[in-house]
């Protein structure tokens, strides 16, 4: 009896391992995948992060700061009840009145009342700048001294006012020959400003710019060397505080 041959078996492939079909997920894509590593926080973001903190800690300190400055404003008030001083110019006399097309010399005395109607707020005043207009056109210039102006307390400020031989240009010069010339009288503007420090018991501000503005003086031209008397009945003042910040003045 004839033995059979068979052929040798064909060596299987990969070392002759035979993988099973169909492949599972793991070998598909876990042996040639790369390991995943966690990416660092964008640097943009983490700033942008911190600005954000930083904005909100400064919101809420400004916060509570404008609340306890309220708060202190409230106390105050609560305790001394201030109130601004009040000005009224008490007489004006103009005693000389010299007009040409090119200059001018005038003299003027004015008499202002200050008057502090608190009763636990003095204020210390510095000395203080008075002009007079008309029809904005500055006819004189003077200063009153400093004065300290005690709680319930009238103070009559005195001062002489001038303006010799200072050259006005064509057009102010005819404003006032103008006013001059007419029936009603020269209507007048008296602006005081000055610094002043508000005293509260122990507190003591610091000193705040003011401007005060008396508007309504009418008064003539003077006759045979005597002084004309302004009628101030009909002025009315104005207070204002000037608040400088860098370049800009408020009030």
């Amino acid at each position: 009896m004839t033995d059979r041959v068979y052929p040798a078996a064909r060596p299987a492939a990969n070392g002759g391992a035979n993988p099973s079909f169909p492949a599972t997920k793991a070998q598909l894509y876990g042996a040639n995948r790369p390991t995943y590593r966690p990416q660092p926080y964008p640097l943009r973001r983490r700033r942008r992060s911190i600005c954000c903190t930083i904005c909100c800690w400064l919101i809420l300190i400004i916060f509570i700061l404008v609340l306890l400055i309220g708060a202190a404003g409230a106390v105050v008030y609560l305790l001394y009840r201030p109130h601004r001083p009040s000005f009224t110019v008490s007489s004006l006399k103009l005693s000389q009145f010299d007009l040409t097309s090119s200059t001018l010399n005038s003299k003027f005395d004015v008499n202002v009342t200050a008057i502090n109607p608190n009763n636990k707020v003095s204020f210390s005043y510095n000395p203080t700048t008075v002009s007079i207009f008309s029809d904005d056109v500055d006819v004189g210039d003077g200063t009153f001294p400093g004065f300290f102006h005690g709680e319930k307390n009238t103070t009559l400020l005195k001062a002489s006012i001038l303006r010799h031989g200072v050259a006005l240009e064509s057009e102010d010069a005819a404003k006032l020959m103008s006013s001059v010339k007419s029936k009603s009288g020269l209507g007048l503007k008296v602006e005081l400003e000055t610094k002043v420090k508000v005293n509260m018991g122990q507190l003591k501000t610091p000193k705040v710019r003011i401007k005060v503005v008396c508007d309504g003086i009418i008064v003539t031209l003077p006759t045979d060397k005597k002084p004309a008397v302004g009628s101030t009945s009909n002025a009315r003042c104005n207070f204002h505080v000037r608040i400088k910040i860098w370049k800009w003045t408020i009030g």
